[in-house]
């Protein structure tokens, strides 16, 4: 995945993401030049910095979508957060450096997940090995002769294809079982002994704080419980998996790849950017932007996992800027994000694509959520071409929030559809007249429009 070329990528976006070439091409470019620096000499390969991306458009046109797919196709630790819920140290709010934090815990859940994808059938076999021990325990005994060995052995294979067929299913066996520890948030109980762990405290503090408990009170961490097979098989799979992957080794993997493939996904970034007339309504904003600068640029950010650095990480941005512009921000700021991509309002045209094309069009989410009831939805072409009108009518007269429109729109049309559905026809075609009944009097109706759609 990570030597595609520009073009499949871009070709791999446009299953999911209607128009906006710029910021796809933008994009393509910049995941694919991760992939050269990685095959760059080593003597330049650590001087060649990143072309971080800054997304300007309204909402709903597919910023948060292009990173997001982007992310799954390079296979890559990626996190979106918003600017305005950091603040400048010293201020109440999360602190920047909790991103790489955020970042590198969900790398090493990514990674855990992959090695445990590989062991799966060997975890498995010894999970299930461990039960028929328990269902049919067998007695070491030298005195057995040959004979009786193959007796047993014959036995237990035919245990073992009923076990399989799930004739056992019902029976109880005896297992230590993990106990779940309760979660007492808000309680310091151990002073952490260092920065790491006092940033762990303050981003999971459940989590942190029932480690710290489980080690002061000596609490045993498995108990033995009785319980059906099939929910002794799973614990018993992911003990056999834990016993079976290199944790170090998932750490290592889960924090090089932070580091040379994380994408960090920042949105409304033009919320802390401060023009000529806001200049002192919110002095925090420039703070923030201060903060970010040193993890934007290249810094060393301490985590439970080890020191990660930020220098390669890919940052993208995105915001409408409509009561600001890049040029107001910082001009350091300014100049870590190169690359600046101007997003379009999606027309008519597009919303009738983004109805039908994609690999996740909303029309065939419809169609698939009846189809659990043997329903059959249909649209008719003139009907689809109705809703990215009335979309595009209802955007133009109250606020612009892009895609995001067809949602509400949809969900009016359908909305008795989805209701009757159990009982209802088991054939149903949505025509334009019925999208035009449906949507009239609102959409005539600026208050209604809205309000409602």
């Amino acid at each position: 995945m990570n030597s595609l070329t520009p073009k499949e990528i871009v070709q791999e976006l446009d299953r999911y993401v209607i128009g906006q070439d710029k910021a796809k091409r933008s994009v393509a470019i910049a995941l694919r030049n991760r992939w050269r620096r990685q095959q760059a000499d080593k003597s330049i390969r650590n001087e060649i910095t990143q072309n971080n991306i800054i997304m300007i458009g309204p909402t709903g046109v597919g910023k948060t979508e292009i990173a997001r797919r982007l992310a799954t196709l390079a296979q890559s630790p990626f996190i979106k957060v918003e600017a305005t819920k950091f603040t400048e140290v010293g201020y109440v709010g999360r602190d920047v450096e909790s991103i790489i934090r955020d970042l590198t815990y969900m790398a090493v859940d990514m990674v855990e997940k992959e090695h445990k994808e590989l062991i799966k059938q060997r975890a498995e076999d010894l999970a299930d090995a461990r039960i028929m021990d328990l269902l049919f325990p067998v007695e070491s005994n030298d005195k057995i002769d040959e004979e009786e060995h193959e007796r047993i052995d014959k036995t237990r294979d035919r245990l073992r294809v009923m076990y399989e067929e799930g004739k056992f299913d019902d029976r109880y066996v005896e297992i230590d079982a993990p106990v779940k520890k309760p979660s007492i948030a808000g309680i310091s109980i151990l002073g952490p002994t260092d920065d790491s762990m006092g940033s762990d405290m303050m981003d999971n503090p459940g989590e942190f704080i029932n480690e710290a408990m489980s080690s002061l009170l000596g609490k045993k961490k498995s108990q033995k419980k009785k319980m059906k097979v099939p929910d002794a098989r799973k614990i018993l799979n992911e003990e056999e998996s834990q016993k079976l992957i290199d944790r170090s080794k998932i750490i290592d993997e889960a924090a090089d790849r932070v580091q040379h493939h994380g994408i960090v996904f920042i949105d409304e970034f033009d919320k802390i950017a401060i023009n000529s007339e806001n200049k002192g309504a919110d002095v925090s904003r420039q703070g923030v932007q201060r903060d970010l600068l040193p993890i934007v640029e290249g810094s060393t950010v301490k985590t439970r996992y080890g020191f990660i650095k930020t220098d390669h990480i890919l940052f993208i941005a995105s915001g409408a800027f409509h009561s600001s512009k890049p040029s107001d921000l910082i001009p350091e700021m300014q100049g870590r994000f190169p690359i600046r991509v101007e997003l379009d309002s999606l027309t008519t045209e597009d919303f009738v694509n983004i109805l039908t094309h994609p690999q996740n069009a909303l029309i065939k989410q419809y169609q698939a959520l009846l189809k659990s009831e043997d329903v059959e939805l249909i649209f008719e072409p003139d009907a689809i071409h109705e809703i990215a009108i009335k979309a595009t009518e209802v955007n133009d007269k109250t606020e612009n929030i892009g895609a995001r429109r067809l949602h509400t729109i949809m969900t009016r049309i359908l909305d008795d559809i989805m209701f009757n559905a159990p009982n209802g026809k088991k054939k149903i075609i949505i025509t334009e007249k019925h999208v035009r009944e449906s949507l009239e009097s609102i959409v005539m109706d600026d208050d209604l429009s809205r309000y409602i759609l």
